[in-house]
């Protein structure tokens, strides 16, 4: 089943997917954000808190395919 709609604007075609990913992933940034912040020892250990909660899929992704083995 496609979940793509074409919508109409004038004389552009806008495609896009009605789905879910952007909650999914927003409620993932804030929990690792709070996560990372409340953990931190100093203000510069709380960025870069922020910095891995923004990139926190790749580094899930990298831990799965490193203990696979691959």
């Amino acid at each position: 089943m496609n979940n793509w709609r074409w919508k109409m604007k004038g004389n552009i075609k806008c495609v896009g997917c009605s789905g879910c990913g952007g909650a999914v992933y927003g409620l993932g940034f804030i929990g690792a954000a709070v996560y990372y912040i409340s953990t931190a020892s100093g203000f510069w250990m709380g960025v870069l808190g922020v910095l891995k909660a923004i990139v926190w899929p790749a580094i899930i992704v990298y831990g799965m395919l490193k203990s696979l083995g691959m």
